[in-house]
């Protein structure tokens, strides 16, 4: 039984059929009883000398007759009621025990127990209730392990930076260091890093409330691949990688926000720029794709697991959670602001790798403009 109608349809049909064989099992033992204390000449003096005219006699045996039926019918309704209250009982909590289960593992969970799992039996709707419970309390835990990654990172990043700069501000204090340039360079550094998070954070708190809106515009594939590169292309060549882009002439115009579109362009290199060793390639490619233009971020950086695909658009996850901001892994945010900001605007946005050592592409959509 796959379904908990299909259940509750044959607990009800069992009640009855147990309700009915208890009736008839009843009557055949106390319909005998009944019998004797009503319609027997002993037991209710039914000579005729004794019930008079055939009329009365007739009359009295009638009521004798139905007050024996009705005495053998009262023992077996209330042995049927006694035995389908039973089996009332044991139907229900069979079919009610998973959403007692639910209950209390819903309630760990509001406690902070995000470990906490339903075992699931049989295939009915109760039992896919479970299965999504489980997975909706499996990425919970992994939220929450973010979130406690997170706090550890962002104090991380914020501790270097501040021992930085208080260590030079000491310095300058005590006369260890000089008040050149250098000095002054390295602390305007740190405080520019500080400045980054909190923008990244803040921005990851907009897109991720819908706190802003979209001045959809048409737009050229062409001009948004040209800025996107020319804003990095001197980064790509101080770290000596090579920055090209590929599109097509005949890209039909995009109903986009520029400077959103911009943003995920600069978020998926800045992620190749990082993730991409020296002397490598990173390509941005366009095509047309249906009713949407598809732009394509090829890089042949570090690669990325298959078990790792899934989870690389999640918030402040990293591949390699060894690689902090200041070694050139970034804060694990721009590809989930990238995957909001692409699906505001309609489209959606995957990632293809062959493993690692062989690179990534990005790939997101963009609505054509008509």
């Amino acid at each position: 039984m796959k379904s908990i109608r299909t259940k509750l349809l044959m607990s009800y049909l069992l009640v009855l059929l147990v309700g009915v064989l208890v009736t008839l099992v009843s009557v055949s033992f106390t319909a005998r009883v009944a019998y004797d204390r009503h319609l027997m000449p002993g037991g209710a003096r039914m000579s005729q000398e004794m019930m008079g005219t055939p009329q009365r006699a007739g009359q009295i045996q009638f009521a004798s007759f139905r007050a024996g039926v009705f005495e053998a019918l009262g023992y077996a309704a209330l042995a049927a009621s006694v035995v389908a209250v039973v089996v009332s009982i044991f139907l229900s909590r069979r079919i009610v025990s998973p959403l007692h289960a639910m209950t209390q593992a819903t309630r760990r969970i509001a406690a902070g127990h995000y470990d906490e799992r339903i075992t699931v039996q049989g295939e009915d709707e109760l039992s896919q209730l479970a299965g999504s419970f489980n997975q909706m309390a499996g990425q919970l835990e992994q939220t929450e392990a973010m979130r406690r990654r997170l706090i550890g990172d962002v104090a991380h990043e914020l501790r270097t930076p501040l021992t930085t700069i208080k260590g030079s501000m000491e310095g300058l204090m005590d006369g260890v260091l000089q008040p050149d340039t250098e000095t002054f360079t390295e602390i305007l550094q740190e405080s520019e890093r500080l400045g980054r998070l909190v923008d990244d954070l803040q921005e990851l708190s907009r897109v991720e409330s819908g706190a802003y809106t979209l001045d959809k515009q048409p737009v050229t594939a062409a001009a948004l691949a040209a800025t996107a590169v020319k804003r990095l292309q001197r980064q790509f060549e101080q770290k000596r990688i090579t920055l090209t882009s590929s599109l097509p002439a005949d890209l039909p115009l995009l109903l986009a926000d520029e400077d959103r579109i911009l943003q995920v362009l600069t978020n998926l290199l800045n992620n190749a720029l990082q993730y991409t060793p020296a002397a490598g390639t990173v390509t941005v490619l366009a095509q047309k794709n249906a009713e949407f233009v598809q732009f394509s971020v090829q890089d042949t950086g570090a690669g990325i697991t298959p078990e790792n695909l899934d989870l690389i658009f999640s918030r402040f996850y990293r591949v390699d959670p060894s690689r902090s901001r200041h070694a050139g892994g970034g804060s694990g945010i721009g590809l989930t602001i990238a995957k909001h900001l692409v699906e505001a605007h309609g489209g959606r946005i995957w990632v293809e790798s062959p493993g690692l050592g062989q690179g990534s592409t990005f790939h997101f959509t963009i609505p054509q403009s008509h």
